[in-house]
């Protein structure tokens, strides 16, 4: 595999990701973030990576929030 410095993905699974928007956001807010059942009725885990893992425009869109969400935590760490 070759190294991949500028992606801030390489090396992240799906399921540190989620978690890691998870415990940031919360189900609720990961909800309003992405306006995907998963996130909205008994979400879990489990049945959010399952379904992520089977739908690529969902996988989309929350590895593009957790790339926004990168950017976010380095501008505020960068402010302090």
């Amino acid at each position: 595999m070759e190294p991949q410095p500028n992606n801030p993905l390489h090396g992240k699974t799906l399921e540190m990701i989620l978690t890691e928007l998870f415990n940031h956001f919360g189900w609720d807010g990961l909800a309003d973030q992405i306006d995907i059942n998963c996130f909205k009725n008994e979400p879990s885990i489990k049945s959010s990576l399952k379904f992520l893992r089977k739908t690529p425009w969902a996988r989309t869109k929350v590895e593009k929030l957790y790339l926004e969400y990168l950017i976010w935590v380095k501008k505020d760490t960068l402010k302090s």
